[in-house]
């Protein structure tokens, strides 16, 4: 239940924009906030979504958008996931009965969807990147907009903030970063950065140290005159002697905080005079996520995601909600089952519950790496493990090892280490919509030498792709999907370690079609074909292809097609496409891929609609296809 009791008077039916709240009186804030908390509870239990990030940040959100002139002034929410309260107060409140449903408000922060999103958002660490960007065009144009970035302390453990508060210190543009300090991204975070916000939060000393050398300098006379404009030597070294000093100074920002984030008036005050300075300068903003709902305070990991839910009862929600075994967890039993192996050890950027790494993270915290958003260091870091023979795992979603290509190029393939890359949700996602979809792996995958690809189809094939991989001796990729996973769809087994299995063979191969499915798309062209006249081949390994055997497939068939959860331009199919006319296979095919578009946020199963990858979709695609290359008399439906 909510701790938080709004007042009977219903203010949020009188705010419609920001600048309606901007005319409401200062002491009318702390009950639009419990309002605001308390809808967005009542919200997100009939939607489900992201629910302890957004609880975190309410207090910041209404007070953020009652200082600054939104949208002129730009606010950039890193990630976006904690922008449902922002988009309530910004015109969308009404829609957000359709948050995440196909055709209604996106998960994130959306340019398309509203003037008040200054920047899209869905993967973290970019803000910093884009409110410095938009200071420095207002300030090429002669403008007076603010450019305010929101980033949490998860967000700035990766790479791509500090490359930015590093510019932002050079330029001395007129950026405000409001630091969301609540200890957490998804899971806790790690790391030296979250030691040295602890310092700053957890020491009264040092605060009270840093006040009263502030007034020391202000008010010295001519000594301390002569140290308060002195950008360097003296100044600084009194202000380092006096324990006054940030991480955040010496990249070049006026450090402000830490102050309590669910305090509005403050908040209120302090923002009024941060907005009224210039030249980059940081808030240190502390919150709790899952504020104002008992059971997301005590346990804001299990709530940062949630389904559906009663919000007068304490929900169950989970991150995948699905009965059955889903893929995430079948690749947990797997790492379970080799976990008293010494060799093998398993990193993940900031991911340890949405990758299935709970268990081995508990048995074997020295072997378990939480390295938090910093996909690029998980994947170099792996590669000087592997240099000194051990077995690394690096458990990532698909469109996070986006951010890491290079690396993998670089460190890992190219010097040919055995890093095995456990690729959870490949293909599309559903609600979170085309910033979360993984549909690029195999395409950027099968053009890196040595690099080897993977594509199971079920629970069976998945732990023997894991089986190999965690033996080669050099890199392997395993991708598998989110949702459920069966356990063995069946067929015939492989000839070799990376040959391809015929899942269920045409009676009369000349007068059938043949269906080469990868990964998810193997259950789904069984289920699609049942009545067709087809041989469901499952490839298994999309690199290296198994050739010797699918040869003969190809030539004893009427025709064949391609079916992927993967981009069609680059995807495995185009490469088959080619390969198979450089041998003089020339028969009737098509590839069934997803389309050079991004598919927009709905359920998996519109998702998949969208790319005629669905069982109806594959179908008729299907029926269509043999009625060309084959008597009409030969398709039944």
């Amino acid at each position: 239940m909510p701790t938080n009791t709004p007042d009977p008077t219903d203010l949020l039916s009188l705010i419609e924009l920001p600048e309606d709240l901007r005319r409401m009186p200062k002491r009318q804030l702390v009950n639009v906030a419990a309002q605001l908390r308390a809808q967005l509870i009542d919200s997100v239990a009939q939607t489900g979504g992201h629910l302890a990030a957004n609880l975190g940040v309410i207090e910041l959100t209404v007070a953020l958008h009652y200082i600054f002139n939104t949208p002129d002034d730009r606010l950039v929410w890193d990630v976006g996931h904690q922008a449902y309260g922002h988009k309530m107060l910004t015109g969308r409140r009404a829609a957000m009965a359709n948050l995440r449903m196909r055709d209604g408000l996106s998960g994130f922060t959306r340019r398309s969807e509203s003037a008040f999103d200054a920047f899209g958002a869905g993967h973290s660490s970019t803000s910093i990147s884009a409110a410095l960007g938009m200071a420095v065009a207002a300030q090429l144009r002669g403008e007076s907009r603010r450019a305010v970035a929101i980033i949490g302390d998860g967000a700035l453990t990766a790479g791509q903030a500090f490359e930015a508060l590093n510019h932002a210190g050079e330029l001395q543009s007129d950026l405000l970063v409001v630091l969301n300090d609540n200890e957490m991204s998804i899971s806790r975070n790690v790391g030296a950065l979250t030691d040295h916000l602890t310092r700053l939060r957890s020491n009264p000393m040092i605060n009270r140290l840093r006040q009263g050398g502030q007034t020391l300098l202000a008010h010295g006379g001519p000594l301390g005159e002569l140290l308060n404009t002195t950008r360097v030597g003296l100044r600084d070294g009194v202000k380092h002697m006096l324990g006054v000093t940030s991480l955040f100074e010496e990249l070049g920002f006026q450090y402000f905080g830490p102050i309590d984030g669910h305090d509005l008036p403050a908040l209120v005050d302090t923002l009024q005079n941060l907005r009224e300075q210039t030249g980059p300068r940081l808030l240190h903003v502390v919150t709790q996520k899952g504020k104002g709902f008992n059971a997301a305070e005590r346990d804001p990991v299990r709530y940062h995601g949630v389904g559906k839910f009663d919000p007068k009862i304490e929900p169950k929600p989970t991150i995948a909600g699905t009965p059955a075994k889903t893929w995430t967890q079948a690749f947990s039993d797997w790492l379970t089952h080799q976990a008293e192996n010494p060799e093998i050890v398993v990193i993940t950027p900031a991911m340890i519950e949405g990758s299935g790494l709970a268990d081995f993270a508990q048995r074997h915290p020295t072997r378990c790496f939480d390295v938090g958003i910093a996909e690029q260091h998980a994947v170099t870091f792996a590669g000087g493990l592997a240099a000194e023979g051990l077995r690394p795992v690096v458990a990532i979603y698909s469109t996070f090892l986006q951010r890491a290509w290079d690396q993998v190029i670089h460190d890992i393939a190219l010097q040919n280490l055995p890093v095995l890359f456990a690729v959870d949700r490949a293909g599309l996602v559903g609600p979170d919509g085309a910033t979360h979809a993984g549909s690029f792996d195999l395409a950027f995958g099968q053009a890196v030498p040595n690099l080897r690809l993977a594509v199971p189809a079920d629970e069976h094939e998945l732990k023997t792709a894991l089986d190999l991989g965690i033996r080669f001796d050099t890199p392997v990729l395993v991708r598998y999907p989110r949702g459920d996973c069966p356990a063995d769809l069946g067929g015939e087994p492989p000839a070799t370690p990376f040959g391809l299995r015929v899942r269920r063979p045409a009676e009369t191969p000349n007068q059938s079609l043949l269906i080469v499915a990868l990964g998810s798309k193997v259950r789904a062209a069984l289920q699609a074909s049942e009545n067709l006249p087809a041989t469901v081949v499952d490839l298994r390994w999309a690199k290296p292809i198994d050739w010797d055997a699918l040869t003969p497939l190809i030539r004893a068939h009427a025709g064949w097609m391609i079916v992927e959860e993967g981009s069609k331009l680059g995807g495995i199919g185009a490469t088959l496409i080619a390969t198979a006319a450089e041998h003089g296979l020339y028969r009737p095919v098509q590839h069934l891929a997803l389309p050079d578009f991004f598919i927009e946020h709905g359920t998996r199963g519109e998702c998949l609609a969208d790319g005629g990858l669905d069982v109806d979709g594959l179908h008729s695609r299907m029926s269509d296809f043999l009625r060309q290359i084959l008597p009409a008399s030969s398709v039944s439906q």
